[in-house]
């Protein structure tokens, strides 16, 4: 009985002990990773003309006539904001130029790497296409540079379409 009682005591002495701190490190913390933000989408805030797509072109290229074009403030290359005839918006197309991450950011805000198609057009150019609600999206980042073209147009063909040539006009 008595090694019974010893043995419930060293038990009990063992569980109640806190475990000891552990020993102060000089290595730094790692650091804290950040993921890059996009911007905030651009609003139009002047009349056109789009400074790298004729107004002639989108309408070829997305089916509709164009009636308005309105660009951003965005610098060096400002988004530009194509209208069809009955005044709402058919096409937009962003060009962002900066950081490699933030160009990846935007592309996988517009067509999320998890939900949309690979695009890989034109050669070099990465990201994705699919259809939306309002029509379809097509983005691509190469190094830190990004394009992005939305359409209320349900064929992704016309978006890319527009991507590539606003990648030739602008010599990127």
């Amino acid at each position: 009985m008595r090694r019974l009682v010893l043995a419930f005591a060293l038990l009990a002495t063992a569980c109640s002990q806190q475990p000891a701190a552990p020993a102060p490190s000089s290595a730094p913390a790692p650091p804290a990773t950040t993921v890059a933000q996009p911007p905030p989408d651009p609003q139009p805030t002047g009349p056109g003309p789009c400074p790298y797509l004729e107004a002639s072109f989108v309408a070829d290229a997305n089916g509709q006539h164009v009636s308005k074009v309105q660009t951003s403030s965005d610098q060096p290359h400002p988004a530009c904001f194509f209208y069809a005839l009955n005044g709402k918006l058919q096409l937009t197309v962003r060009v962002y130029t900066g950081d490699a991450a933030v160009a990846a950011a935007l592309v996988d805000k517009a067509a999320p790497v998890s939900s949309s198609n690979p695009a890989t057009d034109p050669p070099g150019w990465q990201g994705g296409y699919q259809t939306t609600d309002s029509g379809a999206v097509y983005a691509v980042a190469k190094a830190g540079t990004a394009v992005v073209v939305t359409t209320n147009q349900k064929q992704t063909v016309k978006a890319r379409t527009v991507a590539k040539q606003t990648i030739s006009s602008l010599g990127l």
